[in-house]
């Protein structure tokens, strides 16, 4: 196989731009024409989870919304799934210590049709959190920090919702990232170095800002308000000590009344950071955090999933990823080159040590109060702590021989 035998990549054949990276084309309807009941659930939610009424008013119903048409858009198929993810795992966790074991079919039914068509297990995942979940205040303005709120919550607050939003700014801030990335791609499969340093340098830019937006989760969002207030209601149900055998979807013929688990919430289901890894090159062996990144897959948007794909199977002829063979083989040459890719991975590195160090802060410090929301245990049901230092250490490697 030659350079030119290396199939290309685009963002658009895989629903990303340069603007908004993985944030949908389109910003998420705010409202389900045709579904006032469901409309209304998702608006009152702060206060019936609050109040500790979710359970009863979804069990007194036995329709909370219509049916599942084939013929929705994508952007309603992720609306109602955002309203019916946080409603369902308000639900199971609206008593921690008393989580539900089983779903009533009124929310389990249209909760795993909508699912189906959209490729995702039913439940609240990372595409539902963030991704679909924002509108912006000034739809002239750009999708950043002060013009993004959320369209939907579980108790709402300043914490919960800035912590949330944090994230969406960082999606939006790696666009022009993927682009670049893309870009020096592109040119290192046409042997074009001055682009391949454009490129990289388009990707550094758009790290050396996330970055910076990553260091602002201090600012309004505190340890234990998020810990005690925040993460009890994205935790699944698999791996997870409070609930062992995971959760009952009464109705859905396909489950046979048998209980399912799926992974919880949580910023590893972001396409982000696996594909700067993967475009970059950095390896990481066979772990238990490996083959949980891997599962992680399964949680994300296809169109995202089959980027990752895309970029892991761009290599050079001797089967080595291409960006970071094509680097290592000018380091003499055009040393330009290195330092530019070295910049890129140090930052990658950067952004993991923020997240180690707010690991250790936001979770691994605070007092575990129950089972349904340990310490020691990530929301997506894992050990964390080790493996998030370990692939840190990873990523420094890549550019230490």
């Amino acid at each position: 196989m030659t350079m030119s035998d290396i199939p290309s990549l685009s963002l658009s054949a895989f629903d990303l731009s340069p603007d908004r990276g993985f944030l949908p084309a389109t910003d998420p309807l705010e409202q389900l024409a045709e579904e006032p009941i469901l409309n209304q659930i998702g608006a009152d939610l702060p206060k019936l989870l609050g109040a500790r009424q979710v359970r009863g008013v979804i069990q007194d119903r036995q329709d909370i919304m219509g049916a599942v048409a084939d013929e929705w858009g994508l952007d309603v198929f992720r609306s109602v799934m955002r309203v019916l993810s946080f409603v369902g795992h308000a639900y199971v966790w609206e008593d921690p210590d008393h989580p539900a074991t089983r779903l009533p079919a009124s929310l389990a039914r249209p909760w795993c049709q909508v699912a189906q068509q959209l490729g995702r297990p039913p439940v609240l995942s990372y595409a539902s959190y963030a991704l679909h979940n924002w509108r912006r205040l000034d739809p002239h303005k750009p999708i950043e920090l002060g013009n993004i709120v959320l369209l939907q919550n579980f108790l709402g607050g300043l914490d919960e919702e800035w912590f949330v939003l944090i994230h969406i700014d960082i999606e939006a801030k790696a666009g022009p990232g993927l682009q670049g990335l893309v870009q020096a791609h592109h040119a290192a499969r046409e042997d074009r170095a001055d682009a391949v340093l454009a490129g990289l340098g388009a990707l550094a830019g758009a790290q050396e800002a996330m970055r910076e937006t990553l260091l602002r989760m201090p600012e309004r969002c505190d340890p234990y308000i998020y810990y005690s207030r925040v993460r009890p209601y994205i935790h699944g149900w698999k791996n997870s000590p409070a609930l062992p055998n995971g959760i009952i979807y009464e109705g859905v013929p396909e489950y046979a009344d048998q209980p399912q688990q799926f992974r919880g919430e949580t910023g590893s289901q972001s396409s982000i950071v696996p594909a700067l890894d993967a475009g970059l090159g950095v390896p990481h062996a066979e772990d238990p955090l490996t083959q949980y990144l891997v599962e992680m897959r399964d949680y994300m948007p296809p169109r995202h999933r089959a980027f990752l794909a895309a970029l892991e199977a761009h290599r050079d002829r001797q089967g080595r990823p291409l960006l970071c063979g094509y680097v290592r083989d000018r380091k003499s040459t055009h040393p330009e080159l290195w330092r530019a890719y070295c910049a890129n991975v140090d930052l990658l590195a950067q952004f993991r040590q923020i997240h180690v160090d707010y690991a250790e802060r936001y979770i691994f410090r605070q007092h575990q109060s129950h089972a349904g929301n340990p310490t020691a245990v990530g929301t997506g049901g894992t050990p964390f702590m080790p493996y998030l230092n370990k692939h840190l250490e990873d990523t420094k490697r890549v550019i230490q021989n």
